[in-house]
């Protein structure tokens, strides 16, 4: 269960950069906004790792060697919950497509970085529009954009334990013959789900990649 403490924690903290990082949202995302993908994906990337800088979350971060240098590729996390694509956005050094519950793109605030930054919402309840995302990850993938995948489709409410995954998860990985990175986060739950404003101890595994042959 989300708890609200370090969310007001991180509000108050960070009230006096907020009325700017959301003015240069909403100048970004204005329709005739011509600034490139690349800064706008930069500037919510910065935000992002400011965010977790002050959370009091210390993410220990192992197997950035394994993240391909040559072409683009699938990460593929557990999921525990809202703090795992700040986690991987803010330690990975690549520019990534996320791909989110359309729920999301309802919460104030975080619909804006989502346009900003050019994720993907999928509707779980509509087979068409999920293929369609899945369509436009292979073309991304094929032409060197990597993304996030959160394979169990929700996140686990069994802290560290794995659900299973959901059908389709890696199928615009193997369209595009795209590595696939398993990545492990083992207690990124507590950041949120804590009722407590304690330092919190986030690991974050980047495994060994697998190739499509």
């Amino acid at each position: 269960m989300i708890t609200i403490k370090r969310i007001v924690y991180l509000i108050v903290r960070l009230l006096y950069r907020i009325p700017g990082w959301l003015l240069l949202i909403a100048h970004y995302n204005q329709k005739d906004n011509k600034a490139s993908f690349e800064t706008k994906y930069d500037l919510g990337a910065s935000i992002i790792k400011k965010i977790v800088n002050s959370a009091r979350v210390e993410t220990h971060v192992y197997g950035l060697e394994n993240l391909p240098d040559h072409q683009a590729y699938m990460i593929a996390p557990n999921h525990q919950g809202l703090f795992d694509p700040l986690i991987i956005i803010s330690t990975a050094p690549t520019r990534f497509n996320v791909v989110l519950k359309k729920e999301l793109c309802d919460v104030p605030v975080l619909k804006s970085v989502i346009k900003l930054m050019n994720f993907s919402a999928i509707d779980r309840k509509n087979l068409r529009q999920s293929m369609g995302i899945i369509k436009q990850l292979s073309s991304d993938l094929e032409n060197g954009k990597s993304c996030i995948i959160f394979a169990e489709g929700t996140r686990s409410k069994k802290q560290n334990q794995l659900l299973e995954f959901k059908g389709g998860s890696f199928k615009a990985a193997v369209n595009a013959k795209a590595p696939i990175v398993p990545t492990a986060l083992i207690d990124s739950y507590k950041v949120f789900d804590s009722h407590s404003l304690k330092k919190v101890h986030v690991q974050c595994y980047y495994l060994e990649p697998i190739y499509y042959e």
